[in-house]
Parts: C-alpha cells; structure tokens; sequence
C-alpha cells in the first residue's frame, strides 16, 4: 500500500514529557519506515518553555505562538491553527498543552486532535485530578488518551493505563507513576491510530 505522509503536530506549555516520549518512539520504532509518519514541529503556547529545547534536541522543528500576543482565546487559536495548518498534520497531539481550546478549532480538527488526561476519564475531568481520586477513596488511578471534542475531555476514548493507589499516595507521588504510565500509554495511541489512518485508507481504495 503506498501510504500518504502522516505529519504530526504536537502543542506543548511547559517541559513536554509527553511530546518527547511520542517523539522518540517515533524514531526509536522507525514510525517514518513503518507508517510514513513523522513528528513535524512541536508548537508551544509560551516561548520559554523547556520542551522547545528538548524537541531541537530531538531535530524536530519549533514554532512559538505566545497566548499573551493576543487578546483573546478566538484570535489565538486562530493564529495556532494557521501555524498547524501548514505541516496540513495527519494528526495534532496535546501533550501538556494548558490551554482550553475554542469549539471552532476543535471542530476545524474534528478526527486529528489527541489529548493525554490523567485520570481514567469518564472520572476526574478537569485539574487536580490525583487529589481528587484520593479524596474520593479510589483505589486505582490512570491515564487516558482520548479524541478531543467541544466538551472538556470528552470525546472517544482510545486508550487507558490504570495505575494503583497506595495507602502513603501523595497528589505529586500518584502524579509520578501515572505520568511513567503516561509516556507508555501515548505513544502506543498514537502508533495504533496512524494504523487505523491507513486500515481506513485501505477500505476506501
């Protein structure tokens, strides 16, 4: 099968473990050899952020475009979705990205758009989820990788990775294993989605 170019875009804020696990299972699986996919640019919403750094490291290409530059959440996704727009990406993944997008670039990406939450989604939408799942008595905790929809995370749910909650858990404690979850369980997704790109290519030829 002759597979098209599968560009991903990945949109970071801050350190971007997430990013840089997608990143370097992309290179380490040979996901260019394999499925024709590649890690295009990782996109930050603040310009100094530590995963900018980590991506060049990488020899993955970075743009800014700083969320303080505009005056509101329409007129920064809209400057977003024109930088994203031209790698025309196969896929657009959050990876730590601590913004809440506007309905119109949701639906603009409908099907390409990606998120990474840490709880075991429908459970603990939102922030502060590791605390909230030990003030609720929870006994596991985790991860899930879903489609984003117009409702905050929401949307299919592609995977998950439960994760145990011990008696002595912290907030930051439970954070760190379900984060080593995290950067297993992401990449994992996205390979399995770009196959599905390609089983769904194959139906339709």
């Amino acid at each position: 099968m002759n597979r098209p170019k599968k560009n991903i875009v990945i949109l970071i804020s801050g350190t971007g473990s997430n990013m840089q696990a997608i990143a370097q299972a992309a290179q380490q699986q040979r996901w260019a050899d394999k499925l024709n996919a590649h890690v295009a640019c990782v996109i930050s919403s603040k310009p100094g952020a530590q995963g900018l750094a980590a991506a060049k490291a990488l020899g993955i290409a970075t743009q800014v475009v700083d969320n303080k530059a505009y005056e509101s959440r329409s007129a920064f996704d809209a400057a977003l979705q024109t930088a994203i727009d031209g790698y025309q990406p196969a896929l657009v993944a959050l990876a730590g990205f601590m913004r809440i997008l506007t309905p119109a670039f949701v639906v603009h990406f409908a099907g390409r758009l990606v998120n990474i939450h840490p709880s075991l989604l429908p459970a603990f939408t939102g922030l502060n989820t590791h605390q909230r799942a030990i003030d609720a008595g929870c006994r596991v905790a985790g991860a899930t990788v879903h489609q984003v929809s117009t409702e905050l995370d929401h949307g299919h749910i592609l995977a998950q990775a439960v994760v145990p909650v011990l008696p002595n858990d912290s907030a930051s404690s439970l954070a760190e294993r379900v984060l080593s979850q995290e950067h297993l369980l992401y990449p994992q997704a996205v390979y399995q989605l770009l196959q599905t790109m390609d089983a769904d290519l194959l139906l339709n030829t």
